[in-house]
């Protein structure tokens, strides 16, 4: 496990999350399943307590704590694409299994996290400032799944 690893609360089906993610987003993976070495007030001794796991990089844990705590915007996954494919691709895998849309390139999976999937021509514009930042932001506002395109030509005006 790593040093530093972000702790993300599920219900009872951290393990179903982490495998979703696995298969979905390149470099990840499913690491250790931990199961309850004795009762707890949300489950019994041998349900899965803890599943560690890699999205995209990032060391994460899941813990199947119950439904005590909600996912909110607060903390969400974000996952750079390079085209219009990738962007579907993830959008797409996270919004039909279950998850739903929001603004501005950003959706939710069916357990609750959030995730902005942001294609790298909407950052770079944001960065560069002035009228190609204020173009690029105006053309997102009005997105639910960011269309590169349509930031592409926003960008050129």
């Amino acid at each position: 496990m790593a040093k530093n690893t972000i702790c993300i609360w599920y219900n009872h089906d951290a393990e179903a999350a982490a495998r979703f993610y696995a298969a979905t987003f390149p470099d990840s993976s499913v690491g250790a399943v931990i199961p309850a070495p004795g009762d707890y007030p949300d489950g019994k001794a041998g349900d899965t307590i803890v599943v560690e796991f890699v999205v995209a990089g990032v060391s994460c844990i899941g813990l199947n704590g119950g439904p005590h705590f909600k996912h909110n915007e607060a903390f969400s996954f974000q996952i750079s694409t390079e085209d219009q494919a990738e962007t579907d691709r993830y959008w797409n895998a996270i919004v039909d299994n279950g998850g739903q849309e929001s603004e501005c390139g950003w959706c939710k999976d069916k357990w609750g996290v959030s995730w902005q999937i942001t294609p790298r021509i909407l950052t770079e514009a944001l960065a560069t400032g002035g009228d190609t930042a204020r173009r690029a932001f105006g053309a997102m506002m009005s997105m639910k799944k960011i269309d590169v395109a349509a930031i592409d030509a926003a960008i050129k005006g």
